[in-house]
């Protein structure tokens, strides 16, 4: 047990030359910034619920911070990163970071700490299942939550994260393109949020009594913050600062303001008018949607991206009451479709004069690419689909997912917490 607490003490020499201060200050600043989506995500979807619910909403994204960074330090960091078993998952060689210094791992990045490397992949791991949340938000007991959030991430989290992005995993040996991560963060989170959707079943009144977010300002602002941190999500991504880091920063940028104006439009021309709700969701439409691709591809296919999120997004979330279930907050609707437009979009533009360690895309002369591309999709689909209806259907039948009809007319905050949102 001992072995576990302690780092040798090699782990804390410098590395000498090999580390560089630049790489290693963009590279945490760039963990602090993911680190802030999560709690941008909780007042995004926090705005969204009516007032009963609000605090049990913000809940499961600020326990999912401090529930899943324990497991990744325990387990999870070593089962996405660690060494390679047969592609499919990393060996418990890193469990309780046992080796995992200061000293750069060549694998994963040259210049920086092993250490900036794995808590800058931690917030990552925070983030995705907190993103699920949205599709059963006001109707799923706390413990369920916790109790999910912990096998989800263990079984379909750090499986996927090794296959596409851990050295050896077998996506990634493919040459599956996944910059900042439409595939391990935003397909696996929107697949698995449509299974929960259609399990959990609606809400009480879902279609029958208007569900309007109860706080758009606290909305906006969550959007702001994770556009804010996204920069962090998709540069970051480099894990260095240079030329391709800008690149990445500039084409999120610009997939974000082109959906953000496209939906804007695409929704006055429905429906008469433009609202704050829509330009919110657009740009988190076209912050998704960009992720897998935001290291491979240049301006304009940035600006192409964008303007599919924002209008095929707009439709999915169209269609949605059309199809009656009840994805509470469009998990499914904003990330599996951004996840999977994204993942399309980087086998159609990307381009190696952009990033050497990619490929080039359809559009560039490969259409290979963009058959990987898909495989890639259906695979981790159907695989996040089924694990998580396996994890959800577990839980139901020992403790139970849903709060009783009392519990839910009473609202996730007072039934879940004791505990009210407001005291005006």
């Amino acid at each position: 047990m001992m072995a576990l607490l302690l780092l040798p003490a090699a782990a804390f020499a410098e590395g000498g030359s090999k580390v560089d201060s630049g790489d290693t200050a963009f590279v945490l600043l760039s963990a602090a910034l993911v680190m802030l989506m999560t709690p941008g995500l909780a007042m995004f979807y926090g705005g969204m619920v009516r007032k009963k619910n609000v605090l049990g909403t913000l809940m499961h994204s600020f326990v999912a911070i401090a529930l899943v960074s324990v497991q990744w330090i325990l387990v999870g960091y070593s089962l996405s990163f660690g060494p390679d078993i047969n592609g499919l998952i990393g060996s418990l060689d890193w469990i309780g970071l046992r080796g995992v210094g200061v000293e750069p791992n060549p694998d994963y990045a040259a210049t920086i700490p092993h250490l900036a490397f794995m808590i800058y992949q931690a917030m990552f791991a925070v983030i995705t299942p907190a993103l699920i949340a949205g599709a059963f938000a006001e109707r799923m007991k706390f413990s369920a939550f916790l109790i999910f959030t912990l096998l989800w991430s263990t079984l379909v989290y750090d499986p996927v994260a090794h296959w596409v992005w851990g050295t050896g995993g077998w996506l990634r040996n493919l040459g599956a393109l996944d910059f900042a991560g439409g595939i391990v963060v935003h397909i696996t989170s929107g697949i698995s949020a449509l299974a929960a959707a259609l399990l959990i079943g609606k809400r009480r009144g879902y279609l029958r009594e208007a569900m309007p977010p109860h706080n758009l300002p606290m909305t906006v602002l969550g959007a702001g913050l994770l556009w804010f941190g996204w920069f962090g999500f998709n540069a970051g991504s480099a894990l260095s600062a240079g030329g391709l880091s800008t690149m990445a920063f500039v084409v999120t940028h610009i997939a974000a303001v082109t959906a953000t104006l496209v939906w804007v439009v695409i929704e006055w021309l429905h429906r008469g008018k433009p609202t704050m709700f829509g330009a919110a969701t657009g740009s988190i439409a076209g912050l998704a949607t960009i992720t897998p691709a935001s290291g491979f591809v240049g301006p304009m296919g940035a600006l192409v991206i964008g303007a599919a999120a924002g209008s095929i997004c707009y439709l999915s979330l169209f269609l949605k009451p059309k199809l009656k279930f009840d994805d509470s907050l469009d998990a499914f609707g904003v990330h599996g479709v951004g996840g999977i437009l994204g993942t399309i979009g980087a086998g159609l533009f990307a381009q190696k004069a952009i990033n050497a360690a990619g490929a080039d895309g359809l559009f560039f002369g490969n259409p290979h690419q963009l058959m990987v591309q898909l495989m890639a999709i259906a695979v981790v689909a159907v695989f996040s689909f089924v694990v998580s209806l396996v994890i959800l259907k577990g839980i139901d039948w020992t403790i139970g997912l849903r709060l009783s009809d009392e519990e839910e007319l009473m609202g996730l905050d007072l039934s879940q917490h004791e505990e009210n949102g407001y005291q005006l």
